[in-house]
């Protein structure tokens, strides 16, 4: 029996760990796999899983949008953006890894290293340094803008073609979570004195 277990680990037994071990990819990337019993047509699994692809890239190019902008940001609003910037980027962890599990489930090959995020996202790349709060949620609302109309898109596509457990994933998560989102930090940005209010009629009321 101990020779038999020997021979199918290919060789002796040790409590040395193996390093440095390099082998083929079980699978390609761009492929699917023809195991899962989904009730879906391998053209359909591809196209779902290839333009998933592309919003995780987003949304991960988005989730560190976040994770940057709650280090650096700065001003008067500090305290309330670095705690609402570490929530959204709490909530895009969430979201990147449904997004990466449904690509998985419909057989394919999820995106995960930086470069390859780097490669593929369609949202702007932002400086190393620091930048002020209103371009720093200009950015982030950019982004969002981008993956709102990528999800909407794919959403519909979903449902036309049948693959319905994506479109609700789409819907009731990565579309709602990024919509509140997009609310939240938008109202940064609107023009409202925070102490005096401007008089009805006076010259800075109405501009």
């Amino acid at each position: 029996m101990a020779k038999k277990q020997a021979s199918n680990t290919g060789g002796s037994i040790s409590a040395q760990p193996r390093l440095h071990q390099r082998a083929r990819e079980l699978q390609a990337y761009g492929t699917v796999n023809h195991l899962l019993p989904l009730e879906l047509e391998e053209p359909v699994r591809l196209e779902m899983t290839e333009q998933l692809n592309q919003l995780l890239a987003d949304t991960m190019t988005l989730r560190d949008l976040y994770k940057k902008s709650h280090w650096q940001v700065a001003g008067p609003t500090f305290y309330q953006l670095h705690l609402l910037y570490d929530k959204h980027y709490d909530e895009q962890v969430e979201l990147v890894d449904a997004i990466a599990e449904r690509i998985q489930l419909l057989g394919g090959v999820s995106l995960a290293m930086a470069a390859d995020v780097a490669e593929t996202t369609q949202i702007e790349r932002a400086p190393r340094g620091r930048e002020e709060v209103p371009v720093q949620i200009s950015r982030l609302l950019d982004a969002h803008q981008i993956i709102i109309g990528q999800t909407r898109k794919l959403a519909a596509r979903a449902s036309q073609i049948g693959d319905d457990g994506t479109n609700d994933l789409l819907v009731s998560q990565v579309l709602r979570t990024n919509e509140l989102q997009t609310w939240f930090i938008s109202e940064h940005l609107a023009n409202v004195p925070l102490i005096i209010a401007k008089e009805p009629g006076s010259a800075a009321g109405a501009a």
